[in-house]
C-alpha cells in the first residue's frame, strides 16, 4: 500500500469502491465538491451498485495505490444530502465541458482534473486541457511516453490552476453557483466578448444575462454582429432596450442595422423617446456617409464660458476618455467656432473666456460627406477625432478614430 498525495480524476472514476474488509460496495461514478471555497473540497461521492446510485459522505473515503493501481476504500457508505447550489459534480459539470481560461482569456475544453490529498481533505487544484489528459483517459499516455522517451520527445501537458478558471453553466445544466461568473466580470469587455463569441448560442445568451447592466452594455458593443444579434433576440424586449439606452447612439444604430427589422422596431419603440429618436436619425443616414458612423455623444461649450466654468462642467459630467480628445466651442446658434485642447485649458487663467484661447482653424467634415474623406483628414492632421457639422455649420456630432478604423476593417472584409 502506497500513500497518494495527488491524482487525476480519470484514474479513479469507474474504479471499484471497497469496504475496509475488501468487499466491493459499488463503483465510483462522480466526485462532488463544495465550490464556495477557493480550492473546491470534495465533500461527497456518487457511487453506483447495480441499478442503485447514491450520494455518500466522502469524509470516510481514502485513496491509495496498490500494485500500481488506485484503490478507493471507505469505512462507511453513509448517504449525505448535498445542496445543489454551490456544489459541482466534477464528471457531470466539468469533465469534457467548456470552461474559461482566465489568463488566456479563452474558452477551453477540460480533458482531466487534478486533485490533491491534504490532511484536511481532498481538493481540486487544476484542470488538464492538454493532449496528455485526453490520452491518459484512453489509457495511451504511459505507453506513448515510453515510446517517445528514447527519441527525446514528450507529450504536451497543459495544466491550469483552478484559481485561473471559471466553470460555465448553461440553460441545459443544473449547475448553480451563487457567485456565477464572478471572475468573468473582472475581465475587460473586449476579452469577455471574445469568450462569449466562442460559446454556443444558448450559453452565449445565458452568460450574457448574468452580467450587470453596465458591464453588459460595454460587452454588447464589443461582440461581433452574429453574437450581438443572438443576444438581443434572446433577451426580453424591456431588458434589451434598457441596455441599448446605456450605449452611444451610433453603436446602437450599427447594431440595430444588423438585426431583423421587426425586432429593431420593437426595441426602438421600447426605448425612451429621446434616445430612440437620436438612434433613428443616425440610421437614416446612407451607408458610407460620415453621419452613419458619427457619435452624437460629444461635449461642446459656449464661447463665453470661462476656463473655470469649463473645468467645473467637466467635473460634473465626468465624460468618457474619447469624449474629451478635444473640447469644441460653439456660438449661441450651436455653430462650430473653435476647439480648445486640454493643455490650453489647464494652463490658462481661471477667468479667461474660451474665445480667447480657442483655435479658430478647426478641421471638420459634413454629415453627408463620404467616409473616405475622413481617412486623409485624420492622417494629414494627426487627429484623434473630427467634428461633424450640417450645412449651416451647426455641430451635430463627432467621429472618433476608433470608428473610422472599424469602418475601414468592415470594408476590407467585404472586399476579401
Amino acid at each position: 500500500m502506497a500513500n497518494v498525495t495527488s491524482f487525476y480524476l480519470s484514474r479513479v472514476i469507474g474504479n471499484k469502491v471497497y469496504s475496509e474488509d475488501k468487499k466491493v460496495l459499488g463503483r465510483l461514478v462522480d466526485l462532488i465538491v463544495d465550490a464556495k471555497n477557493i480550492r473546491p473540497k470534495v465533500i461527497a461521492a456518487k457511487v453506483k451498485s447495480g441499478k442503485n446510485v447514491q450520494i455518500v459522505d466522502f469524509s470516510f473515503f481514502i485513496i491509495y495505490k496498490e500494485k500500481g493501481q488506485y484503490v478507493i476504500e471507505t469505512r462507511n457508505l453513509k448517504p449525505i444530502d448535498v445542496q445543489k447550489e454551490d456544489t459541482i459534480m466534477l464528471v457531470k459539470h466539468i469533465l469534457d465541458k467548456q470552461i474559461v481560461d482566465m489568463n488566456g482569456r479563452k474558452v477551453v475544453r477540460v480533458n482531466d482534473i487534478r486533485l490533491a490529498i491534504l490532511s484536511t481533505g481532498v481538493y481540486v487544484i487544476a484542470v488538464d486541457i492538454g493532449l496528455e489528459g485526453l490520452l491518459r483517459r484512453l489509457g495511451l499516455a504511459k505507453p506513448l511516453k515510453k515510446v517517445l522517451k528514447p527519441l527525446g520527445k514528450s507529450i504536451p501537458s497543459r495544466l491550469i490552476l483552478w484559481d485561473d478558471v471559471e466553470p460555465l453553466a448553461s440553460p441545459r445544466s443544473d449547475l448553480k453557483l451563487s457567485t456565477t461568473y464572478s471572475k468573468l466580470s473582472t475581465l475587460h469587455p473586449s476579452d469577455l466578448a471574445d469568450i462569449i463569441e466562442e460559446l454556443d448560442k444558448k450559453t452565449q445568451a445565458y452568460v450574457f444575462s448574468t452580467l450587470d447592466e453596465e458591464k453588459a452594455a460595454d460587452v454588447l458593443e464589443e461582440l461581433d454582429v452574429e453574437a450581438q444579434r443572438n443576444v438581443l433576440e434572446s433577451l426580453p424586449v424591456e431588458k434589451a432596450a434598457d441596455l441599448l439606452e446605456k450605449m452611444p447612439a451610433d453603436e446602437v444604430a450599427d447594431i440595430l442595422d444588423e438585426i431583423k427589422e421587426e425586432r429593431a422596431e420593437e426595441l426602438l419603440n421600447e426605448m425612451e423617446k429621446e434616445a430612440s429618436e437620436e438612434v433613428k436619425e443616425l440610421m437614416e443616414y446612407p451607408e458610407n456617409t460620415v453621419g452613419s458612423i458619427m457619435t452624437t455623444d460629444f461635449i461642446a461649450f459656449k464661447t463665453h464660458f470661462t476656463v473655470e466654468q469649463t473645468i467645473e462642467e467637466l467635473r460634473r459630467l465626468k465624460p468618457e476618455p474619447d469624449e474629451i480628445y478635444y473640447l469644441y466651442v460653439v456660438d449661441n446658434e450651436e455653430r462650430l467656432c473653435g476647439v480648445v485642447s486640454l493643455r490650453d485649458l489647464v494652463i490658462s487663467e481661471p477667468q479667461t473666456p474660451l474665445y480667447e484661447i480657442m483655435s479658430r482653424n478647426v478641421v471638420y467634415v459634413k454629415d453627408m460627406d463620404n467616409v473616405n474623406s475622413l481617412v486623409s483628414i485624420i492622417s494629414k492632421y494627426s487627429l484623434l477625432a473630427v467634428p461633424v457639422v450640417d450645412d449651416d455649420k451647426r455641430l451635430i456630432g463627432v467621429v472618433i478614430i476608433n470608428d473610422i478604423v472599424y469602418e475601414l476593417l468592415k470594408v476590407r472584409k467585404k472586399l476579401v
